[in-house]
């Protein structure tokens, strides 16, 4: 239980470093800010047509008497926008960290620099081009996997009593995961660290990707939180690679007591400054 509250710390750390550096924060707000007017539209779209899309899906109903036709769709419009709304959550930060991804590699980057003994970050050594290739490519698997088990878990919100207990339960912890999934990629992906080997790192600490994921899933409920919050996320998200990894370990055993990288690690891991 303690790695849920080593995940939580994480996602605080990051907010934290995000909030001590002004600049870096208004700069990792530019690609939530673009993706919110996007997905804001979409799903005011989506409100105004689902009653037409249901009524196209349901031709068999028409002959229903008024009452229970009117609480069959109206059921149904609830449904497609609720589906549509967590489709939004599932896909929000993978495609914030695809139109983001220079500025989330530079905010990345950076975070990785200021916790650095010596003031270096990890660098793929890859062109740009390539790089947004394959976080694409990574993006759009992440996304069907996640959408595969969004599809899974609306058929099973059926069954009563589990489908509004358990179900719900599973669904943020399904969506934590993939969204530190995301978040991480972006430090992952400097690294050189493949798509499968992400995953399998990741199913190895599953209550430190919660503590950190099932949270910011909840916070990102709330409308136009998610857009301040993502870049104090990716710092986060860049700070617990870090851990995964066991590059703090790894340059805490090279460095010795007297040398001054230890000594400036120590001034900066409280805050990451």
């Amino acid at each position: 239980m303690r790695d849920l509250g080593t995940g939580f710390g994480y996602l605080l750390k990051g907010q934290r470093w995000a909030v001590g550096h002004g600049r870096w924060f208004g700069f990792g707000l530019i690609p939530g800010l673009i993706t919110a007017v996007v997905y804001v539209g979409a799903l005011i779209g989506l409100a105004y047509g689902a009653d037409d899309l249901v009524d196209w899906a349901t031709p068999f109903a028409d002959d229903w008497s008024g009452a229970w036709l009117g609480l069959f769709r109206g059921f149904l419009v609830f449904l497609v926008f609720a589906l549509g709304l967590l489709l939004a959550v599932l896909t929000f930060t993978a495609v914030t960290l695809l139109i983001g991804q220079p500025f989330y590699e530079s905010l990345s980057e950076q975070v990785d620099k200021s916790v650095s003994p010596d003031g270096t970050a990890p660098e793929s050594g890859l062109p740009l081009l390539r790089e947004l290739w394959i976080s694409a490519r990574d993006s759009f698997r992440i996304v069907l996997r996640a959408t595969a088990w969004a599809v899974l878990l609306f058929a099973l919100g059926f069954i009563p009593i589990l489908g509004q207990t358990a179900v719900p339960a599973i669904g943020f912890c399904v969506t934590g995961f993939f969204l530190t999934q995301e978040l991480t990629s972006v430090a992952l992906q400097r690294r050189r660290v493949e798509v499968r080997e992400q995953l399998a790192m990741m199913r190895g600490r599953r209550l430190m990707i919660w503590g950190f994921g099932v949270p910011l899933v909840v916070s990102f409920l709330v409308p136009f939180v998610a857009i301040f919050l993502m870049p104090g996320a990716v710092a986060g998200a860049t700070l617990m690679v870090r851990d995964l990894l066991g590059e703090d370990d790894e340059e805490n055993e090279d460095a010795s007591p007297g040398d001054p990288a230890t000594v400036r690690l120590t001034v900066q891991d409280p805050d990451g400054r």
